[in-house]
Parts: C-alpha cells; structure tokens; sequence
C-alpha cells in the first residue's frame, strides 16, 4: 500500500482504540501524535469507517484520526462556533452546500485525490453551489438508484427488462394478469414516493441539471408564465407516475418502507422503486433472492434512459481548520484506489475516479453502462429547497391531489423563497 502524502507507513502497529466526540479536542492526543478530527455521518457504514481509521492510525505515529458520528447537526454547529471539524466525509446536499458557497471549505484541487475524480461529475457537485476558484469537495461515492426487479418473476412470465415506455406497460399488464403485483409501493412514507417514483419520472423525461439552472435564473418570477416552471416542465412526468400508480398493490397508500422491504423479500412484488439500501434489508429476510435494477423508462427513446444518482460521500477540509496538512494527507489515504474501492464496494456504490474498474454486485450492475457513460441525473428532491416541502407535495398528488394545483404550489413556494433570499 502507498504511504499517504509523504509520511512513512509503518503496517502492523497497535490498534489504537477510538472516541467518538461531538466538541472540539486539543490539536496533540496523549502520545503526542496530531489529532484530527473526521467527521463520518452515514449510520450503516460506521462500523466500516471505524476500522478504517484504526488502521490508518496503526499505519504512521504522527496523526491519530479521531471518528466523530455526531452527525450533520453537530457539524453544522461546529462551523458557526468556528470549530468544524478538521475533515469530512458526508452526504452531499443542500445543507453542505451553505458552507461551500460561504468559502468554508479549503480549495483542494492540488490534492492527487481531487485529480484522480471523472471530470464530467463536476456538473453535479457544482449543483449545490460554488466557492469561485476552489475545488471545495470532491465525491466519494456515487449511489445509483433505480427500479428493483425480480429476477425469477421476470424469468417466470418470461420477462425482458424494459427499455422503453410501452413496453414497460407491457410488463406490468403481463404480470396484472398472471396474478403477480408489479410494483409493490410505500405510500406511506413520503421519501419514498419522492425519491423514486417522482425523481425517476421526471429525471427520465427532463433534464434536471437544465431544469434547476433555468429556474434559478427565473427566480422571483418563477409561475405559470415564467420559461420554466413545475407546472409546465414536470406536468408530463407527474401524470406518468400517476398512470404507472396504477400497477400498484391496492393497501400502498397504508404500507411503509420496512412493509415493502418484507414483502419484496417474500416476492410479493415484482418491481420496487427504491435505491441501493433496500437490498440490505431484504437480504435479511430472504438472503438468496435474485434482485436486479434496470432505469426507469418513462419516454419510448431507449436513449433516454438514465440512473439516478447522489453524491452519497464527498470529502471536504474545513477552511477553519488547524490541521490542514494533516487532513489532506488522510484524504490522499482514503482516495487510495484499493482503499475507496473497497469502501464502495461494501457499501453498493459506484467509484467516482477515472478509470474505475466496473462493480462486481449482481444487484447493482445493470446501471453501471449508464454510470460510465455518464448518463445520469440527480433527483428533483435533492435539488428542492429544503424550505419547500417537497416530499409531502409529491404525497399529495400520489394520494389524489390535482396535480396542477400542486405543481402550482411549488412554482410559488419557490418564487417567494426567491424574493427573501434577495
């Protein structure tokens, strides 16, 4: 293994045992080594990251990487109180986003780890927002999300995967009539109406990235007469989702996300809209059952299928920081192909570097042709103001608000957060 920056590493020391801290720590631990503090808040994958660190520790004697989980919340705090922590490792969203567009974070461009990630992502990253002339975060780990599907029901009723609109109706009135429920559904929980059944609709039908950089140009002025607008550009999509709702098991609006991850493991459906994560917990109950994804197809162009995807992780080095050198030396460690590989393959997600090798999960692999060819979107819910509550509006429609008014509702939510944020 490569040494991280150019400290010698030294394998096979003790394992130095680990705290997990919300406040600030002194800059040198009681073996004189410097402390760093990384912030780490993705609940499945700590134990992963906590012996990752311990090995890193184990590898040098001059830095002792210290984990704090004491999740976004804290971090955010941290920043106001001018004590963020000296590296972080998170979701990337709207709520990080704040701190880049204030120049909270360093400019990590130099970094070989910063170097190493696929130039098309940036698009992506820069969603969020920007520092001009800095590279302040660099993704991690991509998350792909897309339909889940029986593989054995498709094989019993003689099944291809969909690549297009009609033939994806064909399917469902194919399994509606061999008795077999198309896709199970949640409706109940908001996240999951929003996350996949509306963010597939409309990212497989408009462009997003487009979308939102029209929209906030428009601004104040975003309503029925504005270029863009929810209720123009996402009214096709939304009605795609609504006459899709309807090959759905009849007690979704009563069913919540662990009731779909059940009945999917006891093949009580054939297609579920859900991301990556669900497949841990089906494999709970039914650990063999074959589970594929293919992207939704809401046009009749095969070409305009893509995945879904999240920044899961990105990586940041607080501005604020008194251990700067250090932090980035720890980055380099963690953007070490074998080390990020294995990170994401651990965790079901796709590589974010320049010639990544392909995934290897049966469960994940039907999106990687769509990954690499950079043929992917992020969803309308993520790129939503965390002010306008867009989950529940997407619920309202899916339990039979007009969708008109709705998507009218969001158009002027979003013109008057414009007009405060002036």
């Amino acid at each position: 293994m490569p040494a991280a920056g150019n400290r010698p590493i030294r394998i096979g020391g003790l394992l130095l045992s680990l705290a997990l801290v919300g406040g600030g720590l002194a800059g040198c631990s009681s073996d004189g080594r410097e402390t760093v503090r990384f912030a780490f808040a993705k609940p499945e994958a700590i134990p992963y990251m906590r012996e990752l660190v311990k090995t890193y520790n184990a590898s040098q004697d001059e830095v002792n990487v210290i984990l704090d989980t004491s999740g976004v919340d804290a971090f955010s705090a941290g920043f106001v109180r001018g004590d963020p922590p000296d590296i972080g490792l998170n979701n990337y969203n709207q709520e990080t986003a704040r701190f880049i567009q204030r120049c909270a974070m360093s400019d990590i461009s130099d970094t070989q780890a910063a170097q190493s990630v696929r130039e098309d992502l940036k698009p992506f990253m820069d969603q969020f927002g920007v520092c001009p002339g800095r590279t302040s975060a660099i993704p991690y780990s991509i998350m792909g999300a897309a339909v889940i599907y029986n593989v054995q029901i498709f094989e019993d009723n003689d099944l291809e995967v969909p690549t297009t609109w009609d033939e994806l109706i064909e399917v469902c009135e194919t399994l509606e009539a061999a008795g077999v429920t198309p896709f199970y559904a949640t409706f109940a929980d908001n996240w999951t109406i929003g996350q996949g059944w509306y963010d597939y609709s409309v990212g497989g039908m408009i462009d997003t990235l487009a979308f939102f950089e029209d929209l906030a140009e428009e601004g104040v002025n975003v309503g029925p007469d504005s270029p863009v607008s929810f209720q123009k550009d996402q009214a096709e999509p939304v009605d795609k989702m609504l006459e899709l709702a309807q090959y759905v098991n009849s007690d979704a609006p009563s069913r919540t996300y662990g009731d779909g991850n059940t009945a999917m493991a006891k093949g009580e459906g054939a297609m579920y809209m859900q991301g990556p994560w669900a497949f841990g917990e089906i494999a709970k109950a039914a650990p063999d059952l074959e589970l594929g994804m293919f992207p939704l197809p809401v046009t009749n162009d095969p070409d305009d299928l893509k995945a879904r995807i999240n920044m899961d992780l990105a990586a940041w080095i607080p501005e604020a920081s008194e251990h700067k050198e250090a932090a980035r030396e720890f980055l380099e460690y963690l953007y070490q192909p074998e080390i990020i590989q294995s990170y994401n393959e651990s965790q079901l997600g796709f590589l974010p570097t320049k010639n990544a090798p392909p995934v290897t999960d049966p469960r994940i692999i039907g999106l990687q042709e769509y990954i690499d060819a950079g043929e992917m979107y992020q969803g309308s819910t993520q790129l939503v103001p965390r002010a306008i509550p867009i989950m529940n509006y997407t619920q309202a429609i899916m339990l039979g608000s007009d969708p008109q008014r709705i998507l009218s509702n969001i158009d002027a939510d979003y013109a008057r957060l414009a007009y405060r944020q002036q």
